[in-house]
């Protein structure tokens, strides 16, 4: 079975969490959706190790990790890597897969681009 962990930051304010809410909303209304959780380092809940241990208690045996953060920041390329390792040494059958930051994909660039000029 397969899974989508969406990792952000984090913040107290509860609005801050709506687009990224927004974006496992869309994922989850697609056919044949994955599993999809988001996950937070710190401020607000779930915390990854929470959020990753209910999507492999409801089976996900592959899971695609999404930083949804603008670049490669610190918590992308260290605090991350830690939490994945921690979670593959407590679930070593898992395949986890960290995708590149979301702002760095082309096509997300591209998509900030065209909204700089409309």
């Amino acid at each position: 079975m397969k899974g989508v962990l969406l990792f952000g930051h984090g913040s107290r304010d509860p609005a801050w969490r709506a687009p990224i809410e927004a974006v496992a909303a869309r994922i989850a209304a697609r056919p044949g959706a994955p599993a999809v959780r988001c996950a937070y380092l710190e401020l607000c809940t779930p915390d990854f190790a929470s959020a990753s241990a209910e999507l492999v208690a409801l089976g996900v045996t592959e899971l695609r990790v999404l930083p949804m953060f603008l670049g490669m920041g610190r918590h992308a390329r260290e605090d991350l890597p830690a939490l994945v390792r921690d979670l593959q040494a407590r679930c070593p059958a898992l395949n986890i897969l960290v995708l590149p930051p979301v702002g760095e994909h082309p096509d997300a660039l591209d998509l900030f681009a065209a909204i700089a000029v409309l």
